[in-house]
Order: C-alpha cells, then sequence, then structure tokens
C-alpha cells in the first residue's frame, strides 16, 4: 500500500521507511558534526551534487532527514529543509527568492514575531504591505511589478481569521506569483494548503508537531510546482533541477551559509512529537470547541473568538476547507488588562507560557508579550487588545478545565 493512501494516524506511524539497524524502532540520534567516506572521490560527489549522502550536519544529518521525509509526506510536498526554529524557517523561506527592491503582500493578522521580521527584512530592502482585510481581493489591490511574494497564515493568530488558501493561491498564481502558507496553528491534520494551491508550506515545528514544548525548530517544504520565471534570477541557475530548484537553491545557498540547521536531538524530539499528533490535534480541538461554547456562557460580556462558532466571519470558509475542526485556540476579551491579568493568575491548570500547541493548556497575554513591540495600529490589525487572553487548549480533561476557569473568573 502506498503511504499516500494511508489514514493520517497511520501515516504518521507507518509511512517512512523505518528498517532502521539492529530492529530499532526509531531513527538513531545521529550526534556527529562530520561524516567520514571510503575515498577522496565519494566525497567529492557529494559536494558537487553528483550523489547522495552526508558530509557536515550544518547542510544535512540522517537523524535530521528522517524528520524532513515524514513532514513533506504529511504535507504532501516533494522536499523539506528542516530549520533551527520557526522564524529562520521563514527567513529561508522568503529570503531563497527575495532580493534588494522585492516586495511581500501579506496577511494584517500575523504572529508578532513575523511582522518583527519583516520589518526587519526593510533593511535589506524589502518591504512588506499588508492588507487591511484577510480575502484574495485586497491581496490583489496590493499587487504591483515589484511585487514577488504572498504570504499568509492559515489562522491568524491570535486574530483566529481563516484564510482562503484556494483562492488566494489562484490569484496569485494569475500574477505569476508564489504563495508561501505558514500552517503552523492547524497542521496538515487539519489542511494540506499544497493541495489547495499553495507553494510553500511553512512550520514552527517547536507548536503542535512536537506538541511538549521539548525542542524549537522550524521547517519549510516545498510543492515543487510553481514556475520561477526571471523575476526570481537567484532561481535561474538551478532551473536544471526542475520542480527541485527551490530546495536545491536553499540548500546549497541561503541555508547552507547562514547555518540555521536543526540539531539532531530535536529532530529526534520531534519526530517523536509527530506520532501522536493527529491525535492530540483531535483532543485539542475538541476541547478548544467546547471550552469556547463555556466561555461564552459563563460571562456574556466576554467577546470569545474561535471559527467554530456559526457567527465567526470565517466559519463558513473554516468548514469547507479544514478536516471537520477550528483549531485548538480561543481568544476571549475580557474587559481590561487588569481583568486578564487577574483571570490569568488564579487559573491552577493552564501555564501562562509564550507557545502554542502543547499537550497542556497555555494562556498568553499578546498585547504585553509577543506584540508588546508592534505600534497599536499593527497591534490591532493583528487582532490583539490590552484585554485579550489567547488560549492554546490542551488536551486536558474538558470539565477540568472548565471548572478552573470558572473560578479563576468568579
Amino acid at each position: 500500500m502506498q503511504a499516500t493512501e494511508l489514514g493520517f494516524n497511520t501515516m504518521l506511524l507507518h509511512g517512512v521507511d523505518t528498517s532502521y539497524s539492529h530492529g530499532a524502532t526509531h531513527v538513531p540520534i545521529y550526534q556527529s558534526s562530520a561524516f567520514r567516506h571510503e575515498n577522496a572521490e565519494e566525497l567529492e560527489n557529494i559536494f558537487t551534487n553528483k550523489s547522495m549522502g552526508f558530509s557536515y550536519s550544518r547542510i544535512n544529518n540522517p537523524t535530521v532527514e528522517d524528520f524532513e521525509k515524514r513532514i513533506t509526506l504529511l504535507e504532501g510536498g516533494i522536499g523539506s529543509v528542516a530549520c533551527s526554529s520557526g522564524m529562520s524557517a521563514l527567513f529561508n523561506a522568503f529570503m531563497n527568492i527575495l532580493q534588494s527592491g522585492d516586495e511581500v503582500v501579506a496577511s494584517a493578522g500575523l504572529y508578532g514575531g513575523t511582522v518583527e521580521l519583516f520589518e526587519d527584512l526593510e533593511a535589506f530592502g524589502i518591504t512588506t504591505r499588508y492588507v487591511k482585510e484577510n480575502v484574495p481581493e485586497a491581496y490583489e489591490e496590493l499587487i504591483n511589478d515589484k511585487t514577488r511574494v504572498i504570504f499568509a497564515e492559515t489562522i491568524g493568530n491570535p486574530k483566529l481569521d481563516v484564510t482562503d488558501i484556494k483562492g488566494l493561491a489562484d490569484m496569485a498564481h494569475a500574477h505569476k506569483l508564489p504563495l508561501i502558507i505558514d500552517n503552523t496553528t492547524t497542521t496538515p491534520m487539519l489542511v494540506k494548503p499544497l493541495s489547495l494551491g499553495a507553494d510553500i508550506v511553512v512550520h514552527s515545528s517547536s507548536k503542535y508537531i512536537n506538541g511538549n514544548s521539548d525542542a524549537i525548530s522550524g521547517v519549510l517544504v516545498s510543492g515543487g510546482k510553481f514556475h520561477f520565471d526571471e523575476r526570481y534570477p537567484g532561481l535561474l541557475p538551478y532551473k536544471k533541477y526542475g520542480p527541485y530548484a527551490y530546495i536545491a537553491k536553499l540548500r546549497n545557498g541561503l541555508f547552507r551559509s547562514t547555518g540555521g540547521c536543526l540539531s539532531p536531538q530535536n529532530a529526534f524530539l520531534n519526530i517523536l512529537g509527530l506520532e501522536t499528533l493527529g491525535l492530540r490535534v483531535e483532543r485539542q480541538c475538541e476541547n478548544a470547541w467546547e471550552l469556547a461554547q463555556y466561555l461564552r456562557v459563563l460571562d456574556q460580556d466576554f467577546v470569545v473568538n474561535y471559527p467554530g462558532f456559526f457567527d465567526h466571519p470565517d466559519h463558513r470558509l473554516a468548514s469547507e476547507q479544514f478536516n471537520n475542526h477550528y483549531g485548538a485556540i480561543v481568544t476571549v476579551r475580557v474587559g481590561s488588562k487588569e481583568r486578564a491579568f487577574s483571570i490569568m493568575n488564579k487559573l491552577k491548570i493552564p501555564y501562562i507560557l509564550s507557545n502554542i500547541g502543547d499537550t497542556k493548556t497555555l494562556v498568553l497575554h499578546p498585547a504585553s508579550t509577543i506584540a508588546v513591540h508592534l505600534s497599536k495600529e499593527e497591534q490591532e490589525q493583528s487582532g490583539v487588545y490590552d484585554d485579550l487572553i489567547r488560549i492554546s487548549v490542551g488536551i486536558e480533561n474538558i470539565d477540568d478545565l472548565k471548572k478552573d476557569f470558572e473560578q479563576a473568573i468568579q
């Protein structure tokens, strides 16, 4: 049976070759900085891309490659590059094709760290233009002859707006532009952006993929279908690699040179986390749905935001696009920063922690943390307010979470 014919959870466990040495059920941690070879010709062929192999773990590593293969399979791509963090993956994804004078058109409801990355890229002559409404028509209005990339998140963090991936991909391709999608908050368990037309998918795999907050990492996946024309001169020498041109350029250039590689130990921890991704995300989404409904009833003055609500502006799109679930993040506006802090401090089960996707429920005040360096206008565009609490819902018993939020709010 082909791996792509397997169900999601079966694919997680049996989708890649696991014939490891000595009957091991997990890939070994190849904690080696470099790899020896039988002769000089063998190493030369690896360095000149004439044969597969490993030379130096800054470039590639067997444990990391195993993780990359699993992500490639799950997203339905042709190749992946694992990086030291989600931000490193984003940087590599953009800078592999951008140069001074280029522009990016991006959604407004982005993670604060991504906005800060775009601000840093301004020093390299790269400008980002943000849409005010996350619909394909709004992106199209900002496209000009300098635009080289369209970028969005599947679900904004913490705005929780939902991107029309297929509509955005069709629009981008009509202008011969690639679409890069950050799929961190949904994972391929809920949606596979490449199947909807996206060209590059990025994950902060420190989140749901890892699942335990024990490894910083990122990964990008190429769909291999986009045709990069003369507007992307850096890719022209790699056209001979066909659909692998994007990956080939990245591995032979920016990724290799900047050294943002994933460590073998962290790759191994991610592989362990991947085995339960489907089970965890399903439980997290179910808990998020129940908690969101409960919070609405608990205090009718709260503004509870969750794409699963019928009155959420993107509910219909989310229903069509996602796999029977609406994500595991809920946000709630409670009236003031002081009340937000008070509720967070009185919760006993959730951790106050600047991460998402953990098995444990996490709460955060975005305005004073991940979005603190954004202007007030940028914060509001990202769905961040002084009275907003972001809840990354875990796998705990939902009745325990309900009771804990009730006592903290009361």
